[in-house]
């Protein structure tokens, strides 16, 4: 076959994005053109107004840059134009399963059962038109909702890592369009940089030397947009006013119910802050799951009353961010000593690592680098701790936050800094 454009999408970050026929016939199915009711990064536009781009936005742009990637190594391995067809494809349809909120939504998921929104990508691409319109350009359905989600075992390793890991396509784009549409300019990296210098050792996606500096500022990149836009103390306070509510409207809108993956066409954004605003308040768990919907729509807020870096080599900080009945226990402390119902304390432990996941969803621990020429061609595993600056944040993101309604701010405030002082909270609390 031939990757022969049949039209193109002009786009703020990439230029004009052409897309070949077999992408075309994808992206006008419903389960791809729902990503367009899905918002990127949740609620960060209620802290940066221009954060309005959607999942569509994303998956398009990770599709230009796989073929980006696929074009630059066909350079130094065979890859035929039906391998780089499935590279793009793979990358098109890699969040085809994201739910409301996108990552939002994983938080209820992670809550209410073990489905990913991998588990659900795969299922859309096997289960509904998708399925019928890659079965009809001659792909397989079932191959290719592996691939999507960096799981494809019939390819070689290099092939999921574009898809999935630390130099994947998927995250060359996500900070150059987040941060294009935030306006944080963390996320400006030299992508193409990155793209050119990328090559192939074992069968694994490997970088030339000469652009180690390049994959450095990546991912420091990364860590510098973590900090400044994902997990913005006021942002994930609008996060977790919607986690929340989803959690206790979960049993009356049947949201994680996804025995007929059709439904899900219907969960977007907005149509589940609809329903939740919508409740019929029935009862104290419903009630506060409207008002915090409400109050989120509105952009009244949480507020943050704590907050703490801190460090993973504790063993009671390990077992507070691994353990969720810990957590309970944590905020259950605050309410008793702040005389304010537990409902109404939301504890935050983001447990995101600062270096990206491998594409087998393993915190790396070093990247394979290519020495030299032609027949002097060498490679090594260089670990991350000897690359100063990345060395220095890998790991996770270990920021403890404590947020609370406006009108409880002083007395959870007051509460928690009594638990969480010297010789206090952390040291005492059971584990």
């Amino acid at each position: 076959m031939t990757l022969t454009p049949v039209a193109e999408i002009r786009d703020p970050v990439h230029g004009y994005v052409k897309i070949t026929e077999a992408e075309r016939d994808v992206i006008d199915t419903p389960f791809m053109q729902r990503l367009r009711r899905i918002h990127q990064l949740a609620g960060a536009y209620l802290v940066y107004p221009g954060a309005v781009h959607t999942r569509f936005d994303h998956v398009t742009g990770a599709m230009h840059v796989a073929g980006q990637i696929a074009d630059a190594l066909s350079l130094w391995v065979d890859l035929a134009p039906d391998q780089i067809q499935e590279i793009r494809l793979a990358a098109l349809l890699h969040d085809v399963g994201h739910g409301p909120f996108s990552h939002t939504f994983e938080e209820v998921l992670a809550d209410k059962s073990t489905v990913t929104h991998e588990d659900i990508s795969q299922r859309i691409i096997t289960e509904t038109s998708i399925s019928d319109v890659l079965s009809r350009h001659g792909f397989s359905p079932k191959k290719m909702s592996d691939f999507a989600v960096g799981k494809q075992p019939a390819k070689p390793e290099f092939m999921n890592e574009i898809i999935a890991g630390g130099l994947s396509a998927d995250i060359m784009d996500y900070l150059l369009r987040d941060s294009y549409f935030t306006g944080v300019e963390y996320g400006k990296v030299d992508a193409q940089r990155v793209i050119d210098s990328l090559r192939v050792a074992d069968k694994r996606l490997a970088l030339d030397n000469a652009g180690l500096y390049a994959f450095e500022a990546l991912l420091l990149a990364r860590y510098e947009m973590f900090k400044a836009v994902y997990f913005h103390r006021t942002v994930r306070a609008a996060e977790l006013m919607l986690v929340n509510a989803m959690k206790l409207a979960e049993e009356a809108l049947h949201l994680t119910d996804l025995s007929d993956i059709n439904d899900y066409l219907e969960m977007t954004d907005e149509r589940i802050l609809h329903d939740l605003v919508s409740l019929d308040a029935a009862g104290p768990e419903l009630k506060e799951a409207k008002k915090l919907a409400t109050d989120f729509r509105d952009r009244r807020l949480v507020k943050c009353v704590f907050e703490q870096l801190v460090q993973r080599k504790d063993r009671v900080v390990e077992q507070l961010f691994e353990r969720s009945r810990m957590r309970e226990q944590v905020v259950l402390d605050i309410a008793e000593k702040a005389k304010v119902d537990r409902m109404h304390i939301y504890l935050d432990v983001p447990t995101t690592p600062s270096v990206p996941y491998t594409s087998a969803r393993e915190a790396p621990t070093s990247i394979k680098v290519v020495y030299g020429e032609g027949k002097r061609l060498r490679h090594k595993n260089v670990p991350l701790s000897e690359l100063p600056l990345v060395g220095s944040i890998a790991g996770f993101m270990d920021i403890l936050r404590i947020y609370t309604r406006a009108e409880n701010r002083a007395a959870v405030e007051k509460a928690t800094a009594h638990l969480f002082s010297d010789g206090g909270y952390m040291t005492k609390i059971s584990v």
